[in-house]
């Protein structure tokens, strides 16, 4: 098997992980490897925008580094499974997407020009909003979880306190490693 065909075959498996919350189970070398063919595949698939012209060889170009820097997005949220990752992730495709369509708007003329640009302008700051709503919401969440384990914790550790001796110390405990107290 060819070396981009490889990649893309790598490029698929990343893709479907995209949903995985966690870390990979792969090792930093197979980490690297993955990089490079990552690189490797954007290189082939710019050079073969060299075949075309003008405009069509710009959209080709974008497409390139778009596909390469989400794919390079992918990986290193499938590595680490942070959230931190996972937000990059999702920006790199809408900022891709937005490269892209701007570079489709340059095709047009006039008010027509005018329109697809803001039109690509709207898409993109769309689909920021979303994200930063979906920060607010996991943050709200994760908030509400916490106050719902002190309550929790305060009630168990209450029902506790009708216990003496060894009973009340199990308890205590058992409430603790239950609702991750201290």
């Amino acid at each position: 098997m060819n070396k981009p065909a490889t990649a893309a075959l790598i490029a698929a498996a990343l893709s479907l992980c995209a949903g995985v919350a966690q870390a990979a189970n792969f090792s930093k070398s197979v980490y690297d490897g993955a990089k490079d063919d990552i690189k490797k595949t954007y290189k082939v698939d710019k050079d073969a925008c060299d075949k075309l012209s003008g405009n069509a060889k710009d959209i080709c170009v974008k497409e390139a580094k778009g596909r390469e820097d989400v794919a390079l997005a992918q990986l290193e949220y499938n590595y680490s499974g942070n959230a931190k990752d996972e937000a990059k992730l999702i920006e790199t495709r809408y900022e891709a997407r937005y490269e892209v369509a701007k570079e489709r708007c340059d095709d047009r003329t006039g008010e027509a020009k005018d329109v697809c640009q803001r039109e690509a302008k709207t898409a993109y700051e769309k689909a920021k909003a979303e994200l930063k709503m979906n920060k607010k919401v996991a943050a709200a969440v994760d908030d509400a979880e916490e106050t719902r384990v002190k309550a929790d914790y305060k009630l168990a550790s209450e029902k506790c306190n009708t216990l003496s001796g060894d009973a009340k110390d199990v308890c205590v405990n058992s409430a603790k490693a239950r609702y991750s107290q201290r």
